[in-house]
Formats: structure tokens, sequence, C-alpha cells
């Protein structure tokens, strides 16, 4: 039973149509395969989908490059003339685009002035003006930017001082021997050294808040 034939249009659904497209491409890369093996062909074949996707045939022993090579002096037309020509004009404008900006430059450090009118000197000292306000304004920022890091450092290191200067405040530790007679060897250093230093009474004991004890009172040694 011979298959049915189809209206040769655009399948409008695109599960189908992707299907079809899938099924042909095969059968047609198979065609010239069949081509290049039998009849020693060169074949190339380049295809694609609606989605964008490539496919590519070309026989073994050649390249596309090569076989386009050949169409052109068989059929004596040139495939890259238009797109060399493209690409031409856009190297021109951008070579003119490079030397306008480099003009510029040189003119705005003082040189090629002779051929300026003055409208044209006016609008190089607006450029130079406003130019120089946008480096202003960066610098003057960079500098706001510096200075507020460097205050947060400073109030850091002023509040870090001052909690090591409490710790050590509380670090320091001292009693009152019970016998007032005998403060000159109530305290001593541990290498017998005859430094003297302040003494201070902890928060924790109320009761001797208001008592001084001079040098020959309390000896730390």
């Amino acid at each position: 039973m011979g298959r049915g034939k189809i209206e040769i249009k655009k399948i409008e659904n695109s599960t189908n149509r992707q299907v079809t497209y899938s099924k042909r491409r095969s059968g047609i890369m198979k065609k010239a395969k069949e081509l290049t093996v039998l009849c020693d062909a060169d074949v190339s074949i380049i295809m694609f989908s609606s989605t964008g996707k490539f496919s590519e045939y070309c026989s073994p022993g050649t390249d596309t490059k090569t076989v386009f090579e050949r169409y052109q002096q068989a059929t004596q037309t040139n495939l890259w003339s238009t797109q060399y020509e493209k690409m031409q004009n856009t190297l021109n404008h951008l070579k003119e685009i490079n030397h306008n900006l480099r003009k510029e430059i040189r003119q705005r450090i003082g040189e090629e002035l002779d051929g300026m009118d003055f409208k044209e000197l006016r609008g190089l000292e607006q450029n130079l003006d406003e130019a120089l306000k946008s480096v202003r304004a960066r610098k003057y920022h960079v500098i706001t930017t510096q200075t507020d890091t460097y205050k947060k450092k400073v109030k850091n290191s002023q509040e870090a001082h001052k909690t090591l200067l409490h710790e050590l405040d509380d670090a320091v530790y001292g009693y009152a021997d019970e016998d007032p007679g005998n403060y000159d060897s109530s305290l001593a250093l541990a290498h017998g050294g005859s430094n003297m230093y302040a003494y201070r009474v902890q928060p924790s004991q109320p009761n001797l808040h208001g008592m001084s004890y001079g040098p020959h009172d309390l000896r730390l040694a």
C-alpha cells in the first residue's frame, strides 16, 4: 500500500513540521552519501531549520569552501563580493571614527588648533570645562570616601583602646591587711623589686571606698 500524497505547502502545526523536516533531512543526507559513493560526485549540502539548527554534509576528500569556489568558477559569479563590500565599508567607517577621536585627543592637549574657527574653539573649551568638572567630582568623591574610611578606622582604634584600658583597670586586684601596722609587708612583687604602684580598690569592696594608702602603706615589689 503506497503512501498518500501530501499537499506541498507549509505545515502549520509546528510539531508536525519539525518531524517532517527531520525525516526529509535524513533522506536527503542519505541520498547525498549514495551519490558520493555510487557516482564519485562531490556533494555539499547546507541546511538551516526554522529554529535555526544547522546541518551540513560534504563529500569526503573535499570541503564546502572548495565546492563553493568551483561553483563560482562554473557560474562566473562571486558569492563573497557583497559581503566583502559590507566589511570594507564597516572598516572604513571605523577608521574614520578612530581618526576623529585621535584628532580630538590631540586638540584637547593643545595640538592642531590652527585650522579651528571661533565656534569650534568655543566648543572645545566647553568640552574641556565639562571634563574638568567630571574629574574634580570624581577626585572629591574618592577623597571623601577615603576620609570616611580613615575616620571609621580611627574611631574603631579609639574604642579598642578604651576597651583595653577598661580591661586593664579591672585586672588590677588588691586587698587590705587586717593588721594596719604591718602594711610594709602586706604586698610584694614576685622578684623582690622595690617599685611602687598605685593601688585600686575593687568596686566589690564598698567598705574600702574613700580609703587612701600612701607609699608607706601599700608597696608592690
